[in-house]
């Protein structure tokens, strides 16, 4: 069972999102109950949230956020610093939105702090749903920990990072690649970003 902090069945309520940035869904996009919920059907249904950590060579540690498109595999967030917060996330969250003009219907995450959390909740509150899986069952966010699973067995682990600079540009570097280059199965054997511009249910 898991738990919500925007509530059941999560109609769009009064709250929209600032005006520099896409309007909200419609009704119609969030008709289900958030604590039922098990996949995505279209792009944007469903972005699952996950960090990990690496350290630079000094010991300093860093902090990276893998934001997953579930049905196109996507990897939208670029985010690495050195802490990120509850209010870091969600700037990041906006700027993708921005950037994909919409946001999703569903935040599929764990409870950390930095996603239960009162600003998570009162961004989230009438404006996307939070799916919060089951404490100690990160196989429920299987898309983003699959992803986290490949960018430490092919960038994290291979990589000596001198600086912070460094690291965001590796990574980058290495999410581009996955993006545009790395064919799925799933997905008929395409890049996430060549199948994610051939969905016409956007």
């Amino acid at each position: 069972m898991t738990t919500t902090i925007t509530g059941g069945t999560l109609p769009w309520a009064t709250k929209p999102p600032p005006t520099t940035l896409p309007p909200a869904p419609t009704n119609e996009r969030l008709s289900f109950a958030v604590d039922q919920f098990t996949g995505s059907g279209h792009p944007n249904r469903v972005w699952a949230v996950d960090f990990q950590f690496d350290s630079t060579t000094d010991g300093r540690p860093f902090k990276i956020v893998s934001i997953i498109d579930e049905y196109t595999r996507e990897c939208l967030g670029d985010k690495v610093d050195r802490s990120i917060t509850g209010e870091d996330l969600i700037d990041e969250l906006d700027r993708i939105a921005a950037q994909r003009g919409t946001y999703p219907n569903v935040l599929r995450c764990d409870n950390g702090p930095e996603l239960a959390c009162a600003a998570m909740a009162d961004w989230a509150d009438g404006h996307v749903g939070l799916h919060f899986i089951p404490p100690g069952e990160p196989w429920r966010n299987g898309y983003v920990e699959s992803f986290n699973s490949r960018i430490r067995d092919e960038c994290l682990n291979i990589n000596s990072f001198w600086s912070l600079a460094q690291a965001r540009v590796v990574i980058s570097d290495w999410k581009h690649d996955y993006n545009h280059h790395r064919r799925h199965s799933a997905l008929g054997y395409q890049a996430p970003a060549h199948y994610a511009a051939t969905c016409t249910h956007q």
